[in-house]
């Protein structure tokens, strides 16, 4: 299951949309009994949170965190996407490219790194971003690294 909130009221968001392409790609990826969060929020909330968890006072266009909910709950959370709305929307703008098209980018790469995977090498990159590339191009979404 996956839940979308809207903290900042955006009207020009597909969120039924947004759900479904996340709720596909954890299916893809056998994770469909998985609950994740979607948090679409301001640049004020993202720089708060980017702050205190990476020691980064800055904004950015996506933050995951993890569940920290034991096995043995039984329940079966993957954890949290944030993402800042704003910031994604310029980047769209500027390297021109559809809000909804890179929006949908950052939700499935927050995912990805809630699922461990990270572009800290370029090794781990490169099999990051052919993950994305190949799921988006599924969904007529051009390949956002060009």
């Amino acid at each position: 299951m996956v839940v979308i909130q809207n903290i900042i009221n955006d009207t020009n968001i597909d969120e039924d949309n947004l759900q479904l392409v996340c709720e596909d790609f954890l299916r893809v990826n056998s994770l469909q009994d998985s609950e994740l969060l979607i948090r679409l929020v301001s640049p004020v909330e993202i720089q708060v949170l980017n702050k205190e968890y990476r020691d980064k006072n800055q904004v950015t266009n996506v933050l995951s965190f993890q569940s920290d909910i034991p096995e043995e709950v039984g329940e079966s959370l993957l954890g949290d996407v944030v993402i800042c709305v704003d910031v994604v929307r310029e980047e769209a703008l500027f390297s021109g490219k559809r809000f909804s098209d890179h929006l949908t980018h950052m939700a499935i790469h927050g995912v990805l790194h809630l699922l461990g995977h990270d572009h800290e090498d370029m090794t781990s990159a490169n099999k990051m971003e052919s993950i994305e590339i190949d799921y988006l191009d599924k969904l007529g979404i051009s390949n956002p690294y060009i």
